[in-house]
């Protein structure tokens, strides 16, 4: 099994285009003619890895916005806040 890793920059994680395409590549033959036992493993682990990624995305854009307050100061939302 092949086992990828997504790449970080600037705390935003991508997940590599190729690795989406796959994921595509995978959901048609899926649709089309089924997926054999390693595929279905392989799609289950470039999805988990997508939506880590896209979790990961966001969590780093909550941890970077701020909403300013009537009273004019600015709060910081993020995780658990």
């Amino acid at each position: 099994m092949i086992r990828y890793e997504y790449i970080k920059i600037n705390e935003v994680h991508i997940v590599e285009q190729k690795k989406i395409d796959r994921i595509n590549e995978l959901a048609r033959k899926s649709r089309t003619s089924g997926l054999t036992d390693p595929e279905k493993a392989e799609q289950t682990a470039l999805r988990n890895e997508y939506r880590r990624a896209v979790i990961g995305d966001l969590a780093s854009r909550l941890d970077n916005t701020y909403i300013m307050t009537p009273d004019g100061k600015k709060r910081r939302v993020g995780k658990g806040r």
